[in-house]
């Protein structure tokens, strides 16, 4: 028998045990329950009978429901090369819908959409946000016990700072290759949390530090475990939401990330206020095991909050009913559900997507977004220490100031890409702030206020990356292997960019001026705005290939085209059962006021 027949084996006596009902079990349902449920009844002439709820999520097996509209792009103008959404959305006709600004939810969703996006943004989006302060609280704290008291404890010099940032990087970028394969494969609600609890733990270790060498040891294990995490959770956004519902909650996400800056330097601050000393240990001591403290709960809460995917889903919070409605959100999206697919190693899985253009524009895209802030480099921390003006605490409290107003440019740049239906419009909008940011940090020799509002701005450059991950899933949607890997690299790749560059250019003994530093940043951040405009065009004309799916049918009359016939019969929407043949599910609106 071989390896894989006994695991098979294994696998099998496991499915058979009998769980309590509290542990999470993969969820099979009964699509076909649901189909016949909200089919939209048809008299005898083939009406369809009202129903008693206002609006409706129907199916529609036989009836032609997709609203089309020929559009003549003979008179098109120049400047709709940058409406994103120039072929998802209707422009003429009764299926225009305004969308609001202040809006959480689009203006089409039922309130059975609605009520299963809340459900998911609680389970997905806020918790996922939690992970992330979590995370970032444990990523961040070196640049906070380095100017707490570490520094002096361990003897660090020269560059000592930045080579342990390295470190961490190294490890979490070479653990990030198998999560290309892991994260498509098994279940994410057991992969992430057991992965959190490990870098907990080695969070925990950092406290009992007594040289530079075990520092970076167990800084570089951190890492290792923290490879999974932010891979996996864009990959979940980009299996649960649509395009653009991605960026509005990424942003929220990424709120994690601020939090964490801003609260370690509050708990940094706390520790060597109130705990230097107890037990014969530092404050920043206490500071990593503090950390852990909040670490280790939130993972193992992880473990029952998480849903997997749609179509592999453990949540024990959604139920069939909104696991069947989740799935056909994406369907009517055009958004491949999760399947097996050819196996990860197949050469003709790699040779498409190696042989597609988005793959590399847009990994390249996140190159220029890792290297695109000095967030991460420590200079605004190290710039108030080197002011000699305030305490350690006072120090550590101030840290606070940019995060917050980088929770602000973050809302702001999900935003304009979700509203505004674009998100290179959010991308040129940010990095023009975090251009200005880091101009004003290399000419330096300026009023102390003005260095002060260049610090105010340095997370517009982090600012972008829900972007550009929503972006990426968006344009590799019909392919969720493809996606996986891309997302992967995305974040792989461009992490790795900065083990090199932080050493060439964020030199802590050239701190805080950091010259050649701001200077690299703010011209990654003017690369950044060209690149997104040069993969604009090429996202548009492979969206036109698919405007049909939207009901959107092309001709241009000063070619000679002439106008298409509109499909007797809808086109079939994205299904991954054979069994189950379906149209798309569509909004029906059934109230009186819109019959009159």
């Amino acid at each position: 028998m071989t390896v894989k027949e006994k695991f098979q084996g294994f696998k099998q006596k496991f499915s058979n045990i009998s769980l309590p009902a509290f542990i999470p079990r993969l969820r099979e349902i009964d699509e076909e329950v649901f189909v016949q449920k909200y089919s939209t009844p048809l008299d005898a002439d083939g009406e369809k009978i009202p129903s008693d709820n206002k609006v409706r999520f129907t199916l529609d097996r036989e009836q032609k429901e997709i609203k089309y509209e020929v559009r003549d792009e003979a008179n098109r103008k120049w400047w709709a090369l940058f409406d994103e959404f120039e072929y998802k959305e209707h422009r003429t006709g009764e299926n225009v819908t305004e969308h609001k600004w202040y809006h959480w939810f689009d203006v089409n969703d039922s309130p059975e959409e609605r009520r299963v996006i809340i459900k998911i943004d609680i389970v997905l989006c806020f918790f996922s946000f939690v992970m992330y302060w979590v995370k970032y609280l444990d990523q961040s704290n070196l640049n906070n016990a380095y100017v707490s008291g570490m520094k002096e404890d361990l003897g660090m010099k020269g560059n000592d700072l930045v080579n342990t940032q390295v470190v961490y990087t190294v490890g979490s970028v070479v653990f990030q290759l198998p999560m290309m394969y892991l994260i498509h494969r098994y279940p994410t609600h057991i992969l992430l949390p057991a992965m959190d609890i490990a870098w907990g733990l080695f969070t925990l270790a950092v406290y009992r530090s007594t040289s530079v060498g075990m520092l970076q040891a167990l800084r570089f294990f951190v890492g290792v475990f923290e490879s999974a995490f932010y891979p996996t959770i864009h990959y979940l956004y980009g299996s649960w939401y649509k395009p653009s519902e991605y960026t509005r909650r990424g942003g929220i996400y990424y709120f994690g990330q601020m939090l964490g800056l801003l609260t370690s330097g509050l708990v940094t601050a706390s520790c060597v206020e109130n705990l230097t000393g107890v037990n014969g240990l530092d404050g920043w001591r206490w500071m990593y095991i503090v950390d852990a403290i909040i670490t280790i709960p939130v993972a193992i809460i992880g473990f029952f909050v998480l849903p997997g995917v749609p179509k592999k889903c453990y949540s024990l919070f959604l139920t069939d009913e909104d696991i069947f409605i989740a799935r056909e959100r994406l369907r009517k999206a055009n958004i491949a559900l999760e399947t097996e697919g050819p196996q990860f190693f197949n050469i003709q899985l790699w040779k498409d997507l190696l042989w597609d253009w988005k793959y590399y524009m847009f990994v390249f895209l996140n190159i220029w977004g890792w290297n695109n802030s000095n967030g991460s480099s420590g200079a605004y921390l190290l710039w108030l220490k080197s002011l000699k003006e305030y305490s350690i605490p006072l120090v550590n409290q101030y840290s606070t100031i940019t995060p917050a107003l980088g929770i602000i440019w973050i809302y702001m740049t999900g935003a304009l890409a979700d509203h505004a239906r674009s998100r290179w419009g959010a991308l040129i909008f940010s990095q023009t702030f975090n251009l200005l940011g880091n101009i004003l940090l290399a000419v330096w020799y300026i009023p102390k206020g003005a260095i002060w509002f260049g610090f105010c701005l340095q997370y517009f450059g982090w600012a972008s990356s829900a972007v550009n991950y929503s972006w990426a899933s968006d344009a590799m949607r019909h392919n969720p292997q493809h996606r996986a890997i891309t997302v992967v690299s995305m974040n792989m790749i461009g992490q790795a960019t900065t083990a090199f560059t932080s050493v060439l250019v964020w030199k802590t003994v050239e701190a805080p001026r950091f010259l050649k530093g701001y200077s690299f940043t703010g011209t990654v951040a003017f690369v950044m705005m060209i690149w997104g405009t040069l993969i604009l065009p090429l996202y548009k004309k492979e969206e036109r290939k698919y405007a049909h799916e939207q009901g959107i049918l092309l001709y241009n009359s000063a070619k000679g085209e002439v106008p298409p016939e509109i499909p007797p019969v809808a086109p079939s929407a994205l299904s991954d059962s054979d069994e189950i043949e379906r149209e798309h599910f569509v909004i029906d609106d059934l109230s009186d006021e819109k019959k009159q």
